[in-house]
């Protein structure tokens, strides 16, 4: 996501400019509103395009309409979810789920501090979550899930470390979500099944100062979860997250190609070598990395993005 561009812009010092976290009436407010939403999306039926599902409590884009949708024509019997790379828990895919869906929650990221943060919410209390602080690789994800007490079937897992995601959703077999949402990195195209190669101490901003170089395609999500028994049902409007549903659970949900559900962002999120934004955009942000290595995972080769044809 964005998340690293947030932590790095300056906070104004004119206290009226400072962004104020929601209050308690605030988030009541959105929290009807959202579910006034959510009724419409439910009585809609099947949707022929995920963006016209979308809406925003408390999602990055649009996710939080999608998931109301995806969860109500798939009903799993489990109203658990696990989300990891949430920072402080404002923007996030499940947050709307734990608030007005009641449902129960792991959600972890590398900040300890963040989840601390959490945790101390005034009225967490009234919700079974659990915020945990830890930075994932492949080899502790699924430790980490189990010793928190989610194995077996799950209602929802998302995605989202801004690196490794690729690699770590490979690696998960102690839960069997009924939906996934997994973040892609749509400057790597559609054509093309790649990720950036596995590193379990990989960041963003140290592996390339542009912050362009992360994650993996869509196509190798795709295929990805193709072995894994999920079927790709489309992508948020934004260019940032798909979704995927498990096979046995679709339905009448239509099944897209990647080729018919690929969104490029727009994003205008790069830096330069001295952090400053550059606005790059369209081919722009590929050309900046073309000299940075991906994995091809559908022919199992090592490669610079400049040699995709």
């Amino acid at each position: 996501m964005l998340k690293w561009l947030r932590k790095r812009q300056a906070v104004p010092q004119d206290k009226k400019s400072r962004k104020v976290k929601p209050g308690r009436e605030e988030i009541t407010s959105l929290l009807l509103m959202g579910r006034m939403l959510a009724n419409h999306v439910k009585e809609h039926g099947i949707y022929e395009n995920l963006h016209d599902a979308e809406f925003k409590v408390f999602s990055q884009f649009g996710d939080d309409g999608i998931l109301q949708y995806l969860i109500h024509q798939t009903q799993p019997k489990k109203h658990t979810f696990i989300e990891f790379g949430v920072q402080a828990y404002t923007e996030a895919n499940t947050r709307f789920l734990l608030l007005n869906d009641n449902w129960s929650g792991l959600i972890m990221d590398g900040d300890h501090t963040s989840m601390e943060a959490v945790r101390n919410l005034p009225d967490i209390w009234r919700y079974d979550l659990q915020a945990v602080g830890a930075f994932i690789d492949r080899d502790n994800v699924n430790s980490l899930f189990a010793s928190a007490g989610y194995t077996g079937e799950i209602g929802l897992l998302s995605v989202d470390i801004d690196g490794n995601d690729y690699w770590v959703w490979e690696a998960i077999n102690v839960v069997d979500p009924v939906l996934v949402v997994a973040e892609y990195n749509s400057v790597f195209g559609a054509e093309h099944a790649v990720t950036v190669p596995y590193n379990p101490a990989f960041d963003r901003t140290r592996s390339h100062y542009s912050n362009l170089y992360w994650g993996a395609s869509l196509k190798a999500l795709c295929l990805l979860a193709e072995k894994k028994g999920y079927a790709f049902v489309g992508c948020n409007s934004a260019g940032n997250n798909a979704h995927f549903v498990r096979k046995d659970r679709v339905g009448n949900i239509p099944v897209r190609t990647v080729k018919e559900g690929y969104v490029e962002s727009k994003f205008r999120e790069s830096r330069d070598a001295d952090s400053n934004l550059t606005y790059l955009r369209g081919s722009q942000r590929l050309k900046e990395i073309q000299d940075m290595n991906v994995v091809d995972v559908e022919n199992n080769k090592t490669l610079l993005l400049s040699e995709l044809t």
